[in-house]
């Protein structure tokens, strides 16, 4: 079956050879044969090729570097010089030559010759080649996590595809590339304990595994593990040579300069302090070696110099120090590379990684040569920090960046579960490929698991920047099409759509409310506060994805069961649970407290939960017969949040019989269900025992507008002694009270109905309006669809010129309260870094015919501000009125500077609740 659909890089070309659209390759039993160039990398390609043709068909291919080897089905592939390419050249109709200096290109025909069936693939390099290969097994039914996540090739009676002339377009980034970081909890476990014992840690089989998964994302680079734990890259001479084999390009991270795994190969006993003012000869002798060793492989060096970890310079304390031993540093980084390899220093390919206080010293000052790549990078947490201006823009060494998908640091880790959000990669490389950032990309993948499907999409970005023209979600149904079939593509796109808008709230990892770097002890849930509906919400959210999950996972065949787990249902059920494991527990405390008997059952519904991630751990770790065994880790560093609580266990309360609870608060006449005329809504009644005494209940409801979930029932063990109960409005005007008759009492609930509002779009709900402001659209904006709190954001234009004051037509809004009261006004964005960071992120807004307020929503370096916005992916200006009389309203939003993200606005009235989150939207 043809998979043309999924290389929208490809483009046809016309030729004049003879060719069908449909080319069979496989027919069930005509043998096929490969033919390959004498390139070493090549061959290697030539075997892969091999290999996943023996797994489609049953029949390995005959793999020879002869063209009078060729079977009546014959593949054959080269560079676009190669003698087996020029020879079929004449007979395809193609000029491989039109190839010759292109950067990662390649060329694919196939054709019929002298009675034999041709497939020629030539390429401009030897990556080019390569992605000619994978393209092919990849078009005929092989997924790139064939290995990685078991998406097993399907053994087929025949084989197809379309065989019309093609050249592929260049990629849209140079370098793309994946950092393996932090894997002292699964990759150098597993690969020292499981893949390769007799290294004992990560080495050449595990690389050798790592590279042939990069030849099927079309990734190049390649900054490898370097914890402490690790043996470093070149500690194993097998591991380079491999690479070059692979012609996989090597790179490494910002606090690794000149290709040298500081933490690992540098002895303070031996070599003394790793301080250049104090060490210097030393250091340069080190780092001379490294470029000796490493003089004919294809490099990125990076340049500058960090302390021996991810830390500060050793012998600089100010700023203005470090930036001066910075630059006597680079500049000597470049003489080592002239002297060693003879050569320019413009010539070869250099990074300086804008990370913590390199940037700091950069932003200060530091001169770097022009040729040397300026790599951004993100603060973390899936936000760039700064991007190249357009002076920076005019470098001959272009930019770049280097992202996270992993991260070990404050103010927490999330090292679990993949769960940064596509719409968010989407935004932000956007961004930065839209400004220039187009040299070299790499993404800390962590272990590579779970993170597969956001490793993919990252890596598609990079490679056809097209794609930023696809909605993220059309490229998610269109993955799991390919994984796991296309009846299947809706429902895993859309459950997991749910799964990171779950995450973007608040990641699973966070779930403790503690943070790192002073580890600080798990705290009770702002999901619960101040009536623990909100948890309750989204204990119901994750309930929802998991039976989705699950409902999909029952219907796959056996050879997709290990691929869906890994990458679909242990990620849904992991964050699930955790969720469940503190959510629950938070319910049971407070619930405790208000003398609900059900506290115990959310105790023991806390601990199922905990029992549940254990038991998926093991299953990940036992998959397809231990090959994952000591891959997945459920508590990484052992942080306070992932360890097993102490289970509490309360007595039963003193007091006795059935109370009722309006969206989990006391009953007042404040919290009285609320409903506004015509607006159908549905609320929650908690109903509950105080005591354990089994107890049945009944309900009426006066008038026919309101539709009860539950009409009668019985408070049991089973039911933990208490009713959810869904009250749903339906627009009427006649509603209420409700009679709820348990345990020989009657608990009313009244209702109260507003009158029908004026005609604006938005109204007030519970004291609060809500409004997203991707709701209004206008020409200073650009939409970002799926991204954010309430579903979709509004980004200022990245070309918008800085403004010191409100102009041009501005975003208006309007919007009905029915309390004169005073309040609030908050402005939602997300946290994004300034474009300009010596203008802000400014925009203005005015309420009514109030004042213009000017918000700026930029923070400095890791301040607390900062630190409190990623957590929650939100960054928030408010300014408070005294009173704001009921009736219509506007609010008017103009963008000061480029770039800002706005998700939604929020007027808050007095004696509104205080809710982790954002409050569903009235709108008219």
């Amino acid at each position: 079956m043809s998979r043309v659909w999924l290389f929208s890089t490809l483009l046809l070309a016309c030729s004049g050879a003879a060719s069908a659209a449909e080319t069979t390759l496989f027919d069930g039993t005509q043998p096929i044969s490969i033919v390959h160039d004498k390139n070493a990398t090549v061959s290697l390609a030539a075997q892969m090729l091999s290999d996943d043709l023996k797994a489609l068909t049953g029949q390995p291919a005959k793999v020879s570097q002869r063209l009078s080897d060729c079977a009546q089905v014959c593949v054959v592939i080269g560079q676009f010089d190669a003698p087996v390419v020029t020879k079929l050249a004449k007979a395809a109709g193609v000029d491989p030559l039109a190839l010759k200096g292109a950067w990662e290109r390649y060329g694919r025909v196939a054709f019929t010759h002298q009675g034999k069936t041709y497939v020629l693939v030539y390429g401009s390099d030897r990556r080019g080649t390569i992605y000619g290969v994978t393209d092919l097994s990849r078009e005929l039914g092989v997924s790139p996590w064939e290995w990685w996540a078991d998406v097993k090739p399907r053994r087929v009676s025949r084989l197809t595809f379309d065989g019309a002339p093609r050249q592929s377009k260049a990629p849209s980034v140079q370098y793309r590339g994946i950092f393996l970081n932090d894997e002292d909890w699964g990759l150098e476990p597993w690969a020292g304990k499981t893949l390769e014992p007799e290294v004992g840690n990560i080495g050449p089989k595990t690389y050798k595994r790592v590279f042939e998964l990069m030849w099927r994302l079309k990734a190049n680079t390649l900054w490898p593990a370097m914890h402490i734990n690790t043996v470093q890259f070149y500690g194993n001479k097998a591991n380079p040579k491999l690479a070059d084999d692979y012609a996989i390009v090597m790179g490494t991270s910002h606090a690794e300069p000149m290709a040298r795994n500081n933490l690992r190969e540098w002895d303070e006993a031996r070599n003394g302090p790793f301080n250049f003012k104090v060490n210097r000869d030393k250091i340069l002798d080190y780092w001379r070696t490294r470029l000796k060793e490493t003089a004919r492989d294809e490099n990125i060096y990076t340049v500058g110099l960090r302390g021996l970890h991810d830390g500060p310079m050793q012998g600089a304390d100010t700023l203005e120090a470090r930036k001066d031993v910075l630059q006597s540093v680079i500049g000597l980084q470049r003489d080592l590379i002239r002297s060693t390899f003879r050569k320019a220093p413009e010539t070869v390919p250099q990074a300086y990684v804008l990370y913590h206080e390199l940037q700091e010293a950069y932003d200060a000052g530091l001169k770097l040569p022009e040729d040397v790549t300026l790599m951004w990078a993100d603060d973390n947490y899936g936000y760039v920090r700064r991007l190249s201006n357009a002076e920076e823009r005019k470098r001959s060494g272009g930019s770049g960046v280097y992202y996270h998908l992993s991260y070990w640091g404050r103010p927490h880790d999330y090292l679990w579960l993949g769960t940064t959000h596509p719409a968010l990669i989407h935004a932000e490389m956007q961004k930065s490929y839209a400004l220039d950032a187009r040299r070299i990309w790499i993404v800390n993948v962590g272990d590579i698991k779970p993170i597969e499907y956001l490793t993919e999409y990252f890596l598609d970005l990079a490679f056809d920047a097209d794609r930023f023209a696809e909605d993220p979600r059309d490229h998610l149904t269109k993955w799991a099409a390919e994984q796991f079939g296309p009846e299947q593509a809706t429902p895993v796109a859309d459950l997991m759509m749910g799964y990171y808008d779950l995450a973007f709230e608040r990641k699973p990892e966070y779930m403790g409310f503690s943070e790192t770097e002073p580890v600080t002890p798990v705290t009770e849930s702002d999901f619960v506060k101040p009536d623990g509906e909100k948890a309750q919400a989204r204990l119901k959210a994750y309930a929802d994805l998991v039976a989705r999950a699950e409902a999909v996972a029952n219907t796959l065949p056996s050879d997709r069961k290990s691929a869906f787990f890994e990458m679909i249902l242990y990620p849904v059920r992991g964050a699930a649970n955790l969720n469940s494991r503190k959510l629950n527990l938070d319910l049971a405390n407070l619930y405790a407290r208000q003398g609900r008997a059900s506290a115990n059952a959310y105790v023991a519904k806390a601990k199922a939960a905990h029992q549940a991630l254990v038991a998926d751990t093991a299953t990940y770790n036992g998959l397809e017969n231990g090959k994952w065994n000591h891959m997945m880790d459920m508590a990484p560093r052992k942080l306070p949040v992932f360890l097993e609580p102490i289970w509490p266990q309360w007595s039963v309360s003193p007091e006795k019989g059935c109370a009722a609870a309006v969206s989990g608060g006391w009953w007042n006449d404040e919290n009285a269900l609320t409903f506004v005329t015509g607006q159908p809504r549905s609320r929650v009644i908690e109903l509950f025992s105080r005591d354990t005494e089994a107890r049945d209940w009944s309900l009426k409801v006066t008038g026919d507008s309101l539709k009860i979930s539950d009409t009668s029932g019985r408070l049991v063990t089973g039911n933990g002694f208490e009713q959810r109960l869904t009250v749903s409005y339906d627009g009427g005007a006649s509603t209420g009270p409700i009679d709820i008759a348990c345990g020989g009492k009657t608990v009313r609930v009244y209702t109260k109905l507003l009158p029908a509002p004026a005609q604006t779009a938005f109204i007030e709900n519970d004291r609060r309006v809500v409004i997203p402001l991707a709701s209004q659209s206008g020409e200073d904006w650009e939409r970002l669809d799926g991204l954010g709190h309430s579903g979709n954001s509004l980004r200022s234009r990245l070309t918008l010129p800085t403004r010191a004051t409100a102009s041009g037509t501005p975003l208006t809004y309007s919007f009905t309260t029915y309390s004169a009261v005073g309040g609030t006004v908050s402005v939602v964005a997300l946290p994004v870094h300034a474009l300009n960071p010596a203008t802000g992120l400014k925009v203005a807004v005015q309420l009514d015919d109030g004042p213009l307020h000017v918000m700026d929503f930029a923070t400095a370096g890791r301040s607390d501000v900062w630190r409190g916005n990623v957590l929650i992916n939100k960054a928030v200006e408010t300014w408070s009125f005294k009173k704001l009389n009921a009736g219509v309203h506007t609010l008017k939003l103009w963008p000061l500077d480029p770039g800002v993200v706005l998700d939604y606005a929020e007027v808050k009235l007095d004696g509104a609740d205080k809710y982790y989150g954002v409050v569903e939207a009235s709108t008219h």
